[in-house]
């Protein structure tokens, strides 16, 4: 990534969050329209990752419901953000 780029908490960027099992397509209307991705590997459980842009707040919002849902959370990856 471009080292003059600036992270921010009002800022919208892209995050990928990656969760244990297998979310169906239904579960991106309930995420805002992020994107899902089932990983069905050969000897390990399958894994999902939802890919979404959003702000901070949202983030935190997501990953609170996500955590209330009984869902660990694998890992939250920013893959994109905006520069100032």
């Amino acid at each position: 990534m471009n080292e003059n780029m600036i992270l921010s908490l009002d800022q919208p960027a892209t995050y990928q969050i990656m969760v244990p099992g297998e979310l169906g397509e239904n579960w991106s209307e309930w995420a805002n329209g992020m994107t899902i991705q089932v990983d069905r590997g050969n000897e390990s459980p399958p894994v999902t990752t939802l890919t979404g842009n959003f702000d901070q707040a949202a983030l935190q919002g997501l990953l609170r419901r996500l955590y209330s849902m009984g869902l660990p959370i694998i890992s939250v990856t920013c893959i994109q953000w905006d520069s100032e």
